[in-house]
């Protein structure tokens, strides 16, 4: 028989626990507890349920990122397949894990912000109208060249007029 397949959400409880086998096989484990939300139809509105704990196992690489991700507290997504039920907790091999993004924002290492993302995030301003001058386009929509390519493609593509530039001002290299 396989042993099914599910998909759980709850909070981590606890330290997340790693050790490695003789072979240097990496193992994690960490406690879930998840609290399901039901409707109270005498009181008009939502009352915890009873809590469904979880003992979960990951292994290799899955385990020594888990080891560095998770903490105390953090909401999460485990896909996994059970393997017991034992004394009111299931205990679950897990095959994937993610972090909720329901409470909290999370980078990864290929997506880390600039130092500008720790800023506030505030709604626009409504700029004021400002008369557009003829040889610059009031404003530079996505799909339209930036100034530069406009004053090099009109002057013929020379080498004259001003380099192309970066936002950040730095020059960009075209050609080998």
């Amino acid at each position: 028989m396989t042993p099914s397949v599910t998909h759980v959400s709850g909070t981590v409880t606890g330290d997340v626990e790693v050790r490695f086998t003789e072979s240097g096989v990496a193992v994690c484990r960490f406690r879930l507890t998840d609290t399901p939300a039901q409707w109270d139809a005498a009181a008009q509105k939502w009352r915890d349920g009873t809590p469904i704990r979880y003992i979960c196992t990951a292994w290799r690489t899955l385990a020594r990122n888990a080891a560095e991700s998770l903490a105390n507290g953090i909401n999460i997504l485990v896909k996994g397949r059970i393997t017991e039920i034992r004394d009111n907790t299931v205990y679950l091999s897990a095959d994937d894990i993610g972090i909720s993004l329901r409470q909290r924002i999370v980078y990864t290492e290929t997506s880390l912000p600039s130092p500008a993302a720790a800023a506030p995030v505030t709604p626009p301003t409504t700029p004021p109208a400002a008369s557009p001058s003829p040889s610059h386009p009031a404003t530079r929509r996505p799909g339209n060249p930036p100034a530069w390519w406009e004053e090099r493609r009109s002057s013929g593509w020379s080498g004259n007029g001003p380099a192309p530039t970066a936002a950040d001002g730095t020059p960009l290299h075209t050609g080998r």
